[in-house]
């Protein structure tokens, strides 16, 4: 138990604290409404009681279903039965209907670009097995690099900032033979 040593009484309550400053800022407090309570049974056969011919406004709750099922009564859709047609695909109407013998067969075009391909800028179409050549050689080579820039960062991080300068200075003439190896070996396994 705490008591106030200078007035050697209890001090108020968190709750009755808040009270008081709620009364002197003008707050009134909220208490819920209260319901009125139906009797179980009467025992005698007194008259009912005369009915007021106001009603009570709403309560929020009946307000809120009331409006709920208005709006549900609402259809933004005219026929309410499924259409018996075929979806069909959304189309942009400036581009062009997929060819049938290209994208349809698995095979992908690719244009290579200058700085990864010596041979490049190209463009060349390939089957599954060409694409999975493709991309399992550039894979390798990508966490090749990353390999070799977590050691140059541990070694010294100076290392890893020479090797990004001449990346990017003679990235193209380093990068440009080894993708070109790897785009000719996906051409062989082109189907």
């Amino acid at each position: 138990m705490v008591i106030d040593k200078e007035t050697g009484q209890t001090p108020l309550s968190a709750a009755e604290r808040m009270a008081q400053h709620d009364r002197r800022m003008g707050h009134e407090r909220s208490a819920p409404i209260e319901r009125e309570a139906a009797p179980l049974a009467v025992a005698t056969t007194a008259p009912a009681p005369a009915r007021r011919t106001e009603t009570a406004p709403p309560r929020p709750d009946e307000r809120l279903t009331a409006a709920v099922a208005e709006m549900n009564k609402k259809r933004p859709w005219k026929d309410s039965a499924p259409s018996a047609k075929a979806p069909q695909p959304a189309r942009i109407a400036e581009r062009p209907q997929p060819q049938a013998g290209g994208s349809a067969r698995g095979r992908k075009t690719v244009v290579t670009g200058k700085w990864w391909d010596a041979k490049g800028p190209r463009t060349i179409e390939l089957g599954a097995k060409g694409q999975q050549v493709l991309s399992g050689g550039f894979m390798t080579l990508f966490f090749v690099g990353l390999i070799a820039a977590i050691v140059a960062l541990v070694i010294s991080p100076v290392i890893l900032f020479i090797g990004a300068f001449l990346l990017f200075r003679f990235g193209g003439n380093i990068l440009g033979p080894i993708g070109a190896g790897i785009v000719d070996k996906a051409i062989a396994e082109r189907n």
